[in-house]
């Protein structure tokens, strides 16, 4: 079996999510009701700067935690990361336990953080 490298994983969950970059992923966000912006990183990065209103989950913890923390498979979830990589591999996690609206957001988190706040 041949090992399958990250950005081979990172383009093969894409094919199966919506990827936004950061002006459509804020225009969606404004327009959908009890939307979330799911922050992906790592705690330190997370500690350095956020998003408001921003709801981090580690990568690592998302199929443990993320069931407590949005319950309604339906909710709306903008899911992004420093890059776009770990937010696409976790929005495809998300489809796969059954979520139905969740967007990676394939922007760098710099770009995102001057639009979102």
């Amino acid at each position: 079996m041949t090992i399958r490298t990250a950005a081979e994983l990172i383009a093969e969950a894409q094919k199966h999510v919506s990827c936004l970059d950061a002006q459509s992923a804020k225009s969606l966000y404004d327009q959908s009701e009890g939307a979330v912006i799911l922050d992906v990183r790592e705690a330190d990065s997370v500690g350095e700067s956020r998003l408001s209103d921003s709801v981090h989950i580690s990568r690592g913890l998302l199929e443990m935690k993320a069931p407590k923390q949005f319950p309604d498979s339906g909710t709306p979830i903008f899911v992004h990361c420093g890059g776009g990589g770990r937010a696409s591999l976790a929005a495809f996690t998300l489809r796969q336990m059954g979520y139905e609206k969740v967007h990676a957001i394939t922007a760098r988190y710099q770009e995102l953080k001057t639009l979102f706040g």
